[in-house]
């Protein structure tokens, strides 16, 4: 995620903090300074350690079905773990989904033994000890995130559950219709009791949208393979080369990405915002010095929509497509919705030869 800190790494597991954590951390400080009460710092620092550990949960509970994670970012709205993939298997799903609440449960209860097995009152969460805020913020973290609104564990949840009775797309569209309308009531009563939930109403919102939409992609490419919707013909260019030879291939055609080639093995790719960038810094140098070599690369007969989900979050619009270790096409989400435009026009659910562009 752009705009993020490195904090190190867990369990093979990058932590990162964005900017706008530290930008509220640094208001609450200043805040706290200016009333008298620093209180709230080291509350807020607990409660998002609480958070990462939700989210390490998650994490950590994927693995164990053999999917792995790429990142846990901070925000100041909570956190975000940032699996390669969600579970195909509702049951699996639903077990991780349910792993960070639980990790809520775990520390609620090792606080509440603390605390000498007294649970303070809830008017407690806004004035009482660190360690009593912090156990009443984790019964209510846990609470919250089992609503059954995307994109929260409950949304998450609800879609496992309805998984195993009907189609997966269907179950989606269900839970997200669910958080939609949870969403309209976060916004009415917020409109009346507390801003705050007008903020999460969108929130929930444009997740749940976002669910469905995703889902919904998922399953038009069902059993599409990458070969049926990446460009077969294409433009490279030499690692050595110079900028004026990108600026040469830009101007002569639409592609605006390049694999970049060392002899026969694609070492990068360069971009155009990457081009542009160098130009305007009057830059002179070669390929290989600006473009991107953390190059994810798709295989041609693999899933389409396993392809793309391993897309990075670089900005890189472009994936190398390799077939026997030679680089055969490149696939592009301009690529990818004309491949869908032209499914649809010729008739959802039935299977169509090899469709290639050179539009992009």
């Amino acid at each position: 995620m752009t705009w993020s800190l490195p904090l190190g790494s867990v369990a093979g597991i990058r932590l990162q903090v964005h900017f706008t954590f530290l930008a509220l951390l640094a208001w609450m400080g200043v805040k706290g300074w200016r009333q008298g009460d620093l209180s709230g710092v080291p509350f807020f620092l607990g409660l998002f350690a609480c958070v990462l550990l939700h989210e390490l949960g998650h994490a950590l509970m994927a693995r164990r079905f053999g999917i792995m994670t790429s990142d846990i970012t901070l925000l100041p709205i909570g956190g975000v773990a940032r699996l390669e993939r969600m579970p195909e298997d509702p049951r699996q799903e639903l077990w991780v989904a349910l792993a960070g609440p639980a990790v809520n449960v775990a520390i609620a209860a090792v606080l509440f033994v603390i605390l000498g097995g007294q649970l303070p009152p809830v008017e407690k969460i806004g004035g009482g000890s660190i360690l009593e805020r912090l156990l009443l913020a984790n019964i209510t973290l846990f609470f919250f995130n089992l609503l059954p609104a995307f994109p929260m564990d409950g949304g998450r949840v609800l879609r496992a559950l309805l998984a195993t009775r009907m189609p997966y797309t269907r179950a989606t569209q269900t839970a997200a219709t669910v958080g939609q309308i949870m969403a309209v009531l976060f916004g009415f009563v917020g409109f009346f009791a507390n801003p705050l939930l007008i903020f999460i109403a969108m929130f929930v919102w444009i997740g749940a949208a976002q669910e469905a939409s995703v889902a919904q992609m998922k399953s038009a490419l069902g059993g599409i393979p990458v070969r049926a919707a990446m460009l077969t013909e294409f433009q490279v260019i030499e690692a050595r080369e110079g900028l004026d030879r990108a600026v040469e291939l830009i101007l002569a055609g639409s592609q605006l990405d390049f694999p970049v080639m060392d002899g026969e093995s694609v070492v990068g790719v360069l971009t155009r915002d990457d081009l542009l960038q160098a130009l305007a810094r009057k830059q002179e140098s070669r390929v290989d010095a600006i473009m991107r070599s953390d190059v994810v690369m798709a295989e041609a007969g693999e899933m389409l929509a396993g392809a793309l989900q391993r897309r990075p979050e670089s900005g890189c619009r472009t994936m190398p497509v390799m077939q026997g270790g030679r680089l055969v096409g490149l696939l592009t989400m301009d690529n990818v919705g004309e491949f869908l435009a032209i499914q649809a026009a010729r008739g959802a659910g039935q299977s169509s030869p090899q469709v290639s562009s050179n539009s992009r």
